[in-house]
């Protein structure tokens, strides 16, 4: 039963990810859904060099540059800090998606904002992106002006939207359907125990 402790006031219930892991997904959550809002809203704008669109475009670089250190982050602190194990009585497919939906969100989370840097590289100017607050991010050189990575940046972006829909639901199943205690995992969720 190494995979539980007992709490006095809630029984039986499984390891917790620790808080620094726990705040680095609450507030990436935060920030992929601000920047999937900021990426619809820029999308509308079909032309060119608005002043809305290029206020958007800021936004949306300097938020993927974000979501980028937060992934990394988050990456560095899963290498130091194994997760809490699956309760033992969490079905066996049921860790292989949990687990391989995991390493999806990192490769996403880090190659979007890749992607995103590289379609806008071509078209930077004295080898810099520009951000907001006056930061700025280097080009990746070598970039053509017209390239190819804004489609496969709009490919990766529905495919984490895809993603994130089974990990809601996933996570929404666990904390309301789920005999294990595997909700208990991340806070604030507590398994419906029955």
């Amino acid at each position: 039963m190494s995979d539980y402790m007992v709490t006095e006031s809630t029984g039986l219930r499984a390891v917790r990810y620790r808080s620094i892991v726990v705040w680095i997904h609450w507030i990436t959550a935060l920030v992929v859904v601000s920047q999937v809002v900021i990426g619809f809203a820029f999308h509308r704008f079909t032309e060119r060099g608005t002043p809305e669109r290029m206020e958007l475009l800021a936004w949306h670089k300097t938020i993927g540059a974000v979501i980028l250190l937060l992934a990394l982050l988050r990456l560095a602190v899963r290498l130091m800090n194994p997760p809490p194990p699956y309760p033992s009585d969490f079905p066996k497919w049921e860790r292989f998606a949990a687990v391989w939906s995991h390493r999806l969100f990192y490769i996403l989370l880090i190659a979007l904002p890749l992607t995103g840097l590289a379609a806008v590289s071509g078209r930077a100017q004295d080898g810099t992106v520009p951000l907001l607050f006056g930061l700025s991010l280097p080009a990746i050189p070598g970039i053509p002006k017209e390239n190819d990575f804004g489609d496969v940046h709009v490919i990766l972006v529905w495919t984490t939207l895809a993603l994130l829909v089974i990990h809601v639901g996933a996570a929404l199943r666990n904390q309301l359907a789920s005999r294990t205690a595997v909700a208990d995992r991340m806070p604030p969720f507590r398994a419906q125990h029955r």
